[in-house]
């Protein structure tokens, strides 16, 4: 796989970000091996107290992770996440929050990837970190 933004962009769309993502509103802007960034609505993602629903900070993260590792991975390879944890620091009310993923570390048969995701004022409200695992794919 190239890492050229376009080209894995286009990877995505062929592929698809899966019907979780795309329920939830999650827009993939920007894709390479060396950063991933999505956005997701507030709006339609939040829970009765009008928050952004921590679960879909783990959503957004995971679906970001776990397509950054099966980048990585290659055409032959898929990735499995093992590993997720998050940690909420700041509540969405409204708006579009942005994830920034990078990796933490790129390896034959584990990937890490750190995200971060920000609302509209730049606030950080959630650090995700995902492990995946490189398996091959059965046929």
């Amino acid at each position: 796989m190239t890492e050229n933004t376009v080209d894995a962009l286009g990877w995505i769309r062929d592929r698809g970000a899966g019907e979780l993502a795309e329920k939830m509103g999650i827009e993939f802007v920007e894709f390479t091996l060396e950063r991933a960034v999505a956005t997701m609505p507030v709006e339609g993602n939040r829970q009765p107290a009008n928050l952004l629903h921590g679960g879909a900070y783990v959503v957004l993260g995971e679906s970001l992770g776990s397509m950054s590792a099966n980048l990585h991975a290659g055409p032959d390879r898929l990735a499995v996440g093992i590993e997720i944890n998050a940690s909420h620091t700041r509540s969405a009310r409204s708006g579009v929050v942005t994830a920034v993923c990078t990796p933490i570390h790129l390896g034959r048969t584990l990937t890490t990837h750190e995200i971060a995701i920000d609302d509209d004022q730049g606030r950080r409200c959630s650090t995700i970190r995902i492990t995946n695992m490189i398996i091959d794919k059965k046929n």
